[in-house]
């Protein structure tokens, strides 16, 4: 079972109240908590993104986000082997080869450690806001995706034409090599097809586990997520864990999310301090084996997709 980070800091959940140390938090908490889950053997760290979000939808999607490109690359230079991961890219708020320029640069400045989470985007307004096409926003999702892993790595890049054909760029840094593993996330049934069929893993957010269960659970996807060597199922326990308060019932929860399919747990804690935040990181390894798994290292694995 692989281990990673809702990151604290970077962005405020409304879901979840955040103690004060969150709220007044910065960059030498965000090095201390990934320094330490480094040690601790987590295999990565996210950042989300949104640009802009409306004031009036601040209560449900919160305010703060912490730029994926400044704070991922930030943190490359303060660690050696954790993952770093974009959790998520909104593909439609990009062309696909900016994309591939500014996450290839966090890749190659990381020494190939990038993973590139992404997703269409629910929030209309700021597409609005940001002039980006909101109805076609999965089409175009599915189009960003196939480009970006045509362009990730290489130094000319095939782009199609919106007329037909393509034209050829040159994208320079574009990563560390060919290759990158893309997580798509989302909340829907759509986004675990659209993993199965372009990403190397699936990382949903928002959804409780009787809803992963349903999706899960449908006919064919056990058999599709089985039939992709390597492929990661990577879901959110809710609510945070406590596994220093209550070691039986973080392990009862993991043991569930293993259960519903997961390959690595991205988590959150309860905490009140940033040193209560790191006992409850360090506090894991015992909940894993409590719950008969065994903590994995930063290794991802990248699936042959299609």
């Amino acid at each position: 079972m692989r281990l990673g980070l809702v990151t604290p800091i970077v962005s405020l959940n409304p879901r979840f109240t955040p103690p004060d140390w969150e709220l007044e938090g910065g960059i030498d908490d965000i090095v201390a908590v990934t320094q330490a889950a480094e040690s601790l053997g987590f295999a990565w760290v996210g950042c989300p993104e949104h640009v802009a979000v409306p004031e009036k939808a601040v209560a449900e999607r919160g305010s703060r986000y912490w730029d994926p490109v400044a704070t991922l690359a930030y943190l490359a230079a303060e660690t050696t082997t954790i993952r770093l991961l974009s959790h998520v890219v909104v593909l439609g708020y990009h062309h696909p080869l900016a994309v591939v320029k500014r996450f290839g640069t966090v890749d190659l400045v990381s020494g190939g450690r990038f993973v590139l989470g992404v997703g269409v985007g629910t929030l209309r307004a700021e597409f609005s806001l940001l002039g980006a096409d909101f109805e076609r926003r999965g089409e175009l999702a599915d189009e960003a995706i196939r480009t970006i892993r045509a362009a990730w790595g290489r130094h000319t890049a095939e782009v199609p034409k919106p007329g037909g054909g393509t034209s050829r760029w040159v994208v320079e840094p574009s990563g560390a090599s060919t290759e990158v593993p893309i997580w798509v996330g989302g909340l829907t049934a759509r986004s675990l097809r659209r993993a199965l069929e372009l990403g190397d893993g699936w990382v949903p957010f928002g959804l409780a586990a009787d809803q992963l269960a349903e999706m899960l659970g449908r006919p064919g996807v056990a058999e599709r997520v089985a039939a992709r060597s390597g492929f990661e199922v990577v879901l959110a326990p809710e609510p945070p864990l406590d596994p220093v308060g209550d070691p039986a019932g973080a392990a009862l929860a993991v043991r569930r999310y293993a259960d519903l399919g997961a390959t690595a747990l991205a988590l959150r804690f309860r905490h009140r301090s940033r040193s209560h935040y790191l006992e409850q990181m360090a506090a894991m390894p015992a909940v894993l084996d409590a719950a008969d798994l065994m903590l994995s290292g930063p290794d991802i694995h990248l699936a042959q997709s299609g």
